[in-house]
Formats: C-alpha cells, sequence, structure tokens
C-alpha cells in the first residue's frame, strides 16, 4: 500500500487539528496503520495506531486522551483527531501501515513496511 499524509500545518496552541492519511491499493482493511511523530531533536516515537479488522485503537503516552485515531476503510482512509494541541506537538507525523500486524507491535516503527512522506504540524503559543 502506498501513503500519503496530509493536513498539517500552523496551528495555536489549545485549537484542533485533523490529519489524514490516505491508502492506495486493495484490502486496505487488512492494514494496521499508524501514525509517528518526529519532534524537533528527538527520535521518532508512537502516537496513535488502529488495527486491522476491527480499528482497535492504540495511544502513546504524551497524546493519550487528546488525540482519537479512527478510520473509514470505505475511502482507505486513517485520520488522526489532534485536540488541545501544545507546543511540544509541534513535528514532522508520519502515517505507515503494516498487513496484520500483531497487536504487541502496533508501537514499533520497525515493523511497518509502508510510510507517508509526513506532513509538519507547528503549533505556536
Amino acid at each position: 500500500v502506498q501513503l500519503q499524509a496530509f493536513g498539517g500545518g500552523l496551528v495555536q496552541a489549545g485549537d484542533s487539528r485533523r490529519l489524514t492519511c490516505v491508502g492506495s491499493g486493495r484490502a486496505f482493511n487488512s492494514y494496521t496503520v499508524a501514525w509517528f511523530r518526529q519532534r524537533p531533536g528527538k527520535e521518532r516515537e508512537f502516537a496513535a495506531a488502529s488495527s486491522y479488522g476491527v480499528g482497535t485503537t492504540y495511544y502513546g503516552e504524551s497524546v493519550k486522551e487528546r488525540f482519537i485515531v479512527f478510520r473509514d476503510n470505505t475511502k482507505n482512509t486513517v485520520y488522526l483527531q489532534m485536540d488541545n494541541v501544545q507546543l511540544e506537538d509541534t513535528a514532522v507525523y508520519y502515517c505507515a501501515a503494516a498487513s496484520f500486524l500483531n497487536e504487541n507491535y502496533v508501537d514499533t516503527e520497525r515493523y511497518y513496511n509502508s510510510w507517508g512522506q509526513g506532513t509538519q504540524v507547528t503549533v505556536s503559543s
């Protein structure tokens, strides 16, 4: 599957932003799709994921209760709804996909073999 991520931009602290990841190809519902992010000067980290099949959701500690990941398989799309964004949410956000990924590995980037190009989110005060 090929992925395209978009929706980034400049957002004020406390506001909301929705990122979109669109996949090409067939059987999109067989892919676990995750969002990772890379903050300035830091390593890439797991943010959220939607599993294949029923779309169970998983979140990294830094975004839990503020971000929501959800998907529409009819549109081959996974969204990341970012609410109450904070300055520390400034990052390049990547979506990634892995076919039939075991839930124990959803937060581990080396198991994802398809990556989108990244979209920059900059939070201002």
